[in-house]
């Protein structure tokens, strides 16, 4: 799988011409000659280091998805995802991000698991205006998809959360401002996920590098550092390397794990290329090994026994004191779908009541800083009336969705309005649900909604239903992160048709409510269940 020979298509484009010299191509020749004079190599290819993708082609249905070329699938429209690393706006940002999703993207926008936001429709005529406008504001889309560093997560509360000991933004800016766009990396086996925060806010256990805060009994704050994590089809928590990383360190050690991956990751087949496949053969002792080797780092790390486990990841949503006195709220859209009227709309509200700051989180939620105590309820109130709940229930709170089959060449169901829906009924149909279970809904194998690591994971596919083929979810249950960190139970034979996911999880819902002990999550409740309560 080492092997550089034969390159596949991918390796072989990535050869023949450095992805981010397209920009030249789409700024000198696309934008005036329009989608037909895009070269497929382009197309397909090194769009995706300046974070467009081809969007499917409207009315082809999931079944198709497998069976038909690419060039088959392809609209003539794009996918554009714009870089918000530590998931951090500014009011001009976000009042930029609404301009272009209602001038050239039919006003879609969505939150992504990865504190980014997506537009769609987006006219490769129009590509160059919109890096513009993005630019000038400081935002870029740069390195957003492809081989190559992908936005970094930080804590969305970085800088004003009480419990912060550490704030990683400078790290997380340099790392930005430094590396993304240094040709020396941006041609890596797959892409390279990253998190770095000091609270335990983000799937640290699968991403490629996560630093999350440690105190060291004799060093004090600093990081500790996992590798090789991911999801998809072979999904691997991250592993521990047993190492301090003392803040200063952190940019340091960031590159030379980039650096490990380009140098040592497997190229040969895609489907084996993503960094957490070289850590589960190496292991967590070799790979800190050759990070401390003279051709890295250079130098032994500190090391660290295991620090306390998280409870829970955190959300941050509702209404919550900041270090200042301030308040933060969080809000849910549902399924991070939003538009940019609503995001002009917030722009708004943060506005009127003082704020100039708004973040994303890498659970689809947006945040609102720098409320004073005094206009909070106000301020609750104004963004319940344009979509966006402080208050969510239980359901709403924890339902994430990936693009689906509305925009991408790889779904096989629909997943945004399907988990808009099913958290409507669930809201009527078990009101009474008192502690959040989350689901998250998926439209392919890919596991982009993190659908292992979900109380309820629904992975899209076709199921029969009374002798036909119909859109459906393959149920991945009991999935979960931090102390309740464990992949998702795959229950013998068990297929849910879409239109009947409602039934489905109010039934394994109230045997839930009905069979827990006292305190006891969704997800241990399923490890222990028998295989009859969770049909």
């Amino acid at each position: 799988m080492g092997h550089r020979e034969p390159l596949n298509k991918n390796e072989q484009s990535k050869k023949d011409d450095n992805p981010l010299n397209v920009r030249q191509r789409i700024e000198g020749i696309y934008a005036h000659r329009g989608f037909d004079s895009i070269d497929p190599a382009d197309l397909r290819g090194r769009f995706r280091w300046w974070g467009l993708y081809t969007q499917r082609k409207p009315g082809i249905a999931g079944g198709k998805t497998g069976i038909l070329e690419e060039e088959e699938l392809d609209d003539k429209y794009f996918m554009m995802r714009v870089r918000m690393d530590g998931g951090q706006l500014d009011l001009a940002q976000l009042r930029t991000l609404a301009g272009i999703s209602k001038e050239f993207g039919r006003d879609t926008a969505d939150v992504t698991d990865r504190e980014n936001v997506q537009f769609h429709w987006i006219d490769v005529r129009d590509v160059p205006e919109i890096w513009r406008r993005l630019e000038a504001v400081g935002l870029d889309t740069q390195e957003a998809c492809g081989d190559c560093p992908r936005v970094i997560l930080g804590s969305p509360v970085a800088g004003v959360a009480v419990d912060e000991v550490i704030d990683a933004t400078p790290q997380i800016k340099e790392i930005h401002d430094r590396f993304i766009g240094d040709r020396s990396l941006s041609n890596l086996p797959r892409k390279f996920k990253s998190t770095i925060g000091w609270l335990p806010d983000s799937p640290y256990e699968v991403n490629d590098i996560s630093l999350i805060g440690a105190v060291h009994p004799e060093l004090g704050p600093g990081f500790d550092l996992y590798v090789g994590g991911g999801l998809s089809t072979n999904p691997m928590f991250a592993q521990r390397l047993g190492t301090w990383v003392a803040q200063d360190d952190i940019v340091e050690v960031w590159l030379n794990v980039v650096k490990i991956f380009r140098d040592w990751g497997y190229r040969r087949l895609r489907t084996r290329a993503r960094l957490k496949f070289l850590v589960k053969d190496w292991g967590a002792e070799k790979f800190r090994e050759v990070l401390e080797s003279e051709a890295y780092l250079g130098r032994k790390l500190p090391d660290l026994e295991q620090p306390p486990v998280p409870e829970k990841l955190l959300d941050h949503v509702g209404v919550h004191k900041q270090r200042d006195g301030k308040y933060f709220i969080g809000l849910a859209p549902v399924a991070g779908r939003v538009s940019g009227t609503m995001l002009g709309q917030l722009a708004d509200i943060a506005e009127k009541y003082g704020s100039d700051r708004v973040r994303a989180t890498p659970l689809q939620k947006l945040l609102l800083l720098d409320i004073p105590g005094d206009k909070v309820d106000d301020a609750v109130e104004d963004l319940r009336a344009i979509g966006l709940e402080a208050n969510p229930s239980p359901w709403r709170r924890s339902t994430m969705a990936c693009t689906g089959i509305q925009f991408c060449k790889l779904a096989i169901v629909d997943t945004k309005d399907r988990a808009r829906d099913l958290v409507a009924e669930l809201e009527k149909r078990v009101p009474e649900l008192d502690t959040p279970v989350s689901i998250h809904v998926n439209g392919c194998p890919n596991a982009c909604a993190r659908t292992q690591t979900a109380d309820i994971g629904l992975k899209g596919q076709l199921v029969v239903k009374d002798g036909e083929q119909v859109e459906g979810f393959q149920v991945h249950l009991g999935g979960g992160h931090a102390s309740a960190a464990s992949l998702g139970r795959k229950s013998r034979g068990l297929k849910v048709a879409s239109e009947d996911l409602g039934d489905y999880v109010e039934r394994v819902t109230r045997r839930y409510l009905a069979g827990r002990t006292e305190d006891e999550t969704f997800a241990q409740w399923v490890h222990r269940a028998e295989e009859s309560e969770l049909q």
